[in-house]
């Protein structure tokens, strides 16, 4: 019977490694990238004065950090930028929210650099005239028809995607910021 639990236990314990993912360990190439700045950060918006332009954040700076700092790296392992993504979530009672965005950008981030994208769209202009946004137009009444609110809480979750030089696809972790919408 004791066999048998300390069995168990190392099992479970292997079970256990198997299962723990490091972001470094176990994706392709050589890099990471990392989202390391953001700067003019929306955290309010109102949908009436936004008149169908899209939502932008200032900037938002991409590193590229060499998986082991102490090996050599070469311009092979430079990411040239291909898109974003965006999901929405609500972090109020509401459920409905605009469908993620995919977006394409440009661009390199050196290895041991970085890239900057400047006005990079996070809400395109035409989701303000579909729900749940446009229920916060004055012309639909400017409450929310969904919590009766006249505030729409949403998270955005981003990533950004690349490919080294060597075509191992890298990705960065999410991050996450929250806008509230008001008539």
């Amino acid at each position: 019977m004791k066999k048998q639990a300390i069995l168990f236990l190392v099992l479970l314990t292997l079970l256990g490694l198997a299962g723990c993912e490091s972001r470094t360990d176990r994706s392709e190439g050589g890099v990471v990238l990392s989202v390391s700045d953001f700067d003019g950060l929306p955290v309010q918006a109102a949908v009436n004065a936004q008149a169908g332009a899209p939502l932008q954040l200032g900037q938002v700076t991409i590193q590229n950090i060499p998986k082991d700092a102490g090996a050599a790296v070469s311009d092979l392992m430079n990411v040239e930028m291909r898109s974003y993504e965006i999901v929405y979530t609500r972090t109020d009672s509401g459920t409905r929210t605009p469908g993620t965005l995919v977006g394409s950008i440009f661009g390199v981030a050196p290895v041991n650099g970085t890239v900057d994208y400047d006005n990079l769209v996070i809400l395109p202009g035409d989701q303000f005239n579909n729900p749940p946004l446009s229920d916060l137009l004055f012309i639909n009444g400017g409450t929310d028809t969904e919590t009766g609110f006249q505030t729409i809480r949403l998270n955005f979750q981003i990533r950004f995607f690349g490919r080294t030089l060597t075509g191992d696809e890298v990705v960065t972790a999410p991050s996450r910021f929250d806008v509230a919408f008001v008539p």
